[in-house]
């Protein structure tokens, strides 16, 4: 499971080593462990720290401590580091009541936790969206802290992040079927700033989502505009549409082994100009619009040398579009069919694929369709 932080386009990468910061998993394991270990002693400490899964010992300053009988709360404010993640300094906050022995861990969601309601996710419908390697280490921590005091671990653990349904809504999970709230997410504990394994993981939701719904028709796209613009030629469902970004990669190879029945691929003209010269990745720091590939396209669709010469020494990929178009050029057509063409070999023939082509008002100018039925 996966709710996609997004990113702002205004976003940019700063200069020099980035500082690394803590998933939501990571704060709430060491807001549980702060909870239970105060249950324990009566009291709490200034500040916890807790092992990740590869050996690093971060340590939090711990809000609003509350002790009252069997149960203990605490928060911890999220530090992402460099990263420029929509829960950045959100406020996670664990409340834990010791259960009778035998009863194990029972997670709840709180306030600005999501409930998953739909399957196709790590976890079943019905439960707190809290990912399995954050419920591993919480109840380790659990353990952790009953052992240095010689008694159970068995706990509820209900988790909340304030201001966590706001936060929600610039993520998938609305998408995802996931309601009321964030995810509590993270593998390592650790964030890697502006790493791309966050998205590419909630295409891959997104897909078994879609699967597990039996949809036999989704759509990925570039980008909002091109996602709208798909939204009225097929009558397919929101959460069948897939936030592919830059990632074609992305989809296409996880759909090798996840197949669906057809793909609606779509993006503007200069992203799918890169797919349709083998590019995967079609972010702009990444790979680059060959406008003299372009030019050669122009050519061996009629066009003239002086076309073909003015498309080369152009500055941008939609320059070049408009140039074919003013020229009667369906250069759009072309890139669609041979984008097409990557994206099938790249899924290993797994799944038929439509390609379309739009400019950035939203108009189609190139498509290439699903195999006759």
């Amino acid at each position: 499971m996966s709710d996609k932080k997004t990113i702002s386009g205004n976003a940019r990468r700063p200069e020099g080593e980035l500082r690394r910061g803590w998933t939501t998993g990571c704060c709430a394991t060491a807001a549980t462990k702060a909870a239970f270990s105060a249950i324990l002693t009566g009291k709490f400490a200034d500040s916890v720290t807790i092992t990740l899964p590869k050996g690093e010992k971060p340590t939090f300053p711990l809000l609003e401590p509350v002790l009252e009988g069997g149960f203990a709360s605490v928060g911890i404010i999220k530090d992402a580091g460099d990263d420029p993640d929509v829960t950045h300094g959100a406020h996670i906050q664990a409340c834990v009541r010791r259960l009778a022995p035998g009863s194990g861990t029972v997670f709840k969601a709180g306030e600005g936790v999501g409930t998953v309601t739909k399957a196709g996710l790590p976890i079943p419908p019905g439960e707190p969206a809290i990912n399995p390697a954050p419920r591993a280490m919480m109840t380790a921590v659990l353990a952790e802290v009953a052992a240095a005091y010689d008694t159970h671990p068995d706990a509820e653990v209900t988790i909340s992040v304030i201001g966590g349904a706001e936060i929600a809504k610039q993520t998938w999970n609305p998408r995802l079927g996931i309601v009321g709230g964030i995810s509590i997410l993270g593998t390592t504990g650790i964030v890697h700033p502006f790493s791309c394994a966050a998205w590419i993981a909630s295409i891959h939701r997104g897909i078994d989502v879609i699967r597990a719904a039996g949809l036999n028709h989704a759509a990925a796209c570039t980008g909002s505009t091109t996602e709208a613009a798909v939204a009225k030629m097929h009558s397919l469902p929101e959460f069948a549409f897939i936030d592919m970004g830059d990632f074609a990669g992305g989809v296409l190879k996880y759909l090798r082994h996840h197949p669906i029945q057809r793909l609606t691929l779509a993006g503007g003209f200069a992203k799918m100009a890169k797919l349709a010269e083998g590019h995967l990745d079609l972010h702009s720091g990444r790979s680059q619009v060959d406008l003299a590939r372009l030019a050669a396209r122009a050519t061996a669709l009629g066009g003239s040398a002086e076309l073909a010469e003015r498309v080369r020494g152009g500055n941008t990929a939609m320059e070049a579009l408009e140039l074919c178009t003013q020229a009667g050029i369906p250069i759009g057509n072309d890139i669609a069919r041979s984008a097409r063409e990557v994206a099938l070999a790249e899924s290993d023939h797994q799944v038929d694929i439509e390609l379309l082509v739009f400019d950035r008002k939203g108009q189609l100018v190139g498509e290439a369709g699903f195999r006759p039925r």
